[in-house]
């Protein structure tokens, strides 16, 4: 015996499949519940936000080599500016974009610096915020935290990393990170690395008018607080120790400041059973907010 009754087909819910959903960041084509883009890694999350508040948000890049400061710094100002409620204040859009502060933050928190961002795109850390100002429309911005090994190698080997690629060519801004302890220190490859990137992003457009001669570019002497003489004149810090990087910028960028920033005000070592490691003794930011503010400021000229 056959028990007699009603069956739905849910046959129709296929339909949502055969329209695509283009990633934010690449432009490539996915369901409309996948959650990492399949071409990039990035957010899908990005592209359902921006549809649904019929906006665009800005992109803003943090590079440098690895061990810059990047996942410090940017947890950091992420954090220092959702607790302001004055000048500037930031608002995350979206529970993945608190990831990146907590990670930072509970490190620290600990004595310890964050973990080495892994190169596998699908693990970075994305922060979808508005800033908002006194004065000024509100910014909807874009940030994520590059690995820097996997920055040095799509530089090298373009296309290795497709995500880096589309993210930076439609950066609007972008926050260089150098180490400044490495600089001072006579570490050429400091130098060296930076150059690269530099001379990456400027033979991304080859437009005049749109490409990265005319793009602000926020030149971040991190770990400034271990170096007596970064922050009394970062400019001139850097003409000291990264004469190549001074030339680079003064011959292919139209906008572009130097900044010292320190975030640890006190370092300490312990012994780990791969040598000695680096360990914060206390938390002291200084100047975290001054780069990402002139960056907002040229591009309100925009």
């Amino acid at each position: 015996m056959r028990a007699q009754g009603t069956l739905e087909l849910d046959s129709y819910r296929l339909a949502a499949y055969t329209v695509p959903c283009p990633c934010y960041i690449c432009g490539g084509g996915n369901n409309f519940d996948a959650e990492l883009c399949r071409h990039c890694h990035a957010p899908m999350a990005l592209a359902h936000q921006a549809n649904s508040q019929k906006i665009c948000p800005r992109m803003i890049a943090a590079i440098g080599p690895s061990g810059a400061g990047k996942t410090v710094y940017l947890g950091m100002l992420t954090d220092m500016l959702s607790r302001q409620d004055e000048e500037m204040s930031l608002l995350a859009r979206g529970a993945f974009s608190i990831k990146l502060q907590q990670h930072t933050m509970a490190a620290l928190s600990q004595c310890e610096f964050p973990s080495k961002t892994p190169n596998e795109p699908d693990r970075w850390h994305w922060v979808h915020c508005q800033v908002i100002r006194k004065r000024h429309k509100p910014a909807e911005l874009i940030m994520p935290d590059l690995a820097g090994e996997a920055l040095l190698e799509e530089v090298d080997h373009p296309n290795t990393f497709p995500v880096i690629r589309s993210f930076l060519s439609k950066c609007a801004g972008v926050l260089v990170l150098i180490d400044a302890t490495r600089a001072e220190a006579g570490d050429s490859d400091e130098d060296f690395h930076t150059m690269k990137l530099v001379s990456y992003l400027c033979e991304l457009s080859a437009d005049k008018a749109t490409g990265w001669k005319n793009r602000p570019m926020a030149l971040v002497f991190t770990k400034a607080d271990q170096c007596e003489r970064c922050f009394d004149d970062p400019a001139e810090f850097d003409r000291r120790h990264t004469p190549g990087l001074v030339q680079q910028v003064r011959e292919r960028l139209k906008q572009h400041h130097f900044f010292a920033v320190g975030v640890a005000g006190a370092i300490g070592s312990r012994k780990e059973m791969h040598g000695r490691m680096q360990v914060p003794l206390r938390v002291e930011p200084h100047g975290v907010v001054e780069p990402f503010k002139w960056l907002l400021e040229q591009l309100d000229g925009k």
